[in-house]
């Protein structure tokens, strides 16, 4: 082999190499190698899978708590944006961060929310009230 071949060989190894590493990168920031993903199929299957779920089924809710990088913005405490599920019953309540992926910027938003566990029947409720469904679990 003459010597520009072998350098024109290593050259296209390293891009191939260099694409395959992006590629991967980019597959974690669009947060499909965190999701959980649950089959319904293994509930189809299972005997003893109730046909008609219990009207009891909770969900949980939740609002951004206005956190920002760098100590900038105002959080809400839990038990203040709590305050505005108003009549809603609260199972259980959280502070957790959604786990995507964010701009470190400053004034930038956190990530972190006020998570609150209601019952199924309260979802369009707390969803007029400004809330939206978690579904980072």
């Amino acid at each position: 082999m003459n010597f520009t071949f072998k350098k024109y060989m290593n050259s296209k190894i390293k891009i191939l190499l260099s694409c395959c590493f992006l590629a991967s990168l980019y597959g974690c920031t669009s947060g499909y190698c965190r999701m959980n993903k649950k089959s319904d199929k293994n509930l189809e299957a299972s005997p003893t899978a109730t046909p008609n779920p219990p009207a009891n089924i909770t969900v949980k809710v939740f609002k951004y708590d206005g956190s920002q990088q760098c100590s900038m913005g105002k959080q809400i405490s839990i038990e203040e944006m709590k305050k505005d599920l108003k009549d809603i019953k609260v199972i259980t309540q959280a502070h957790l961060n959604d786990g995507l992926m964010r701009i470190q910027l400053c004034g930038s938003p956190t990530g972190y929310a006020n998570v609150y566990e209601i019952s199924k029947a309260d979802l369009e409720k707390a969803l007029a009230l400004g809330f939206r469904e978690w579904t980072f679990d």
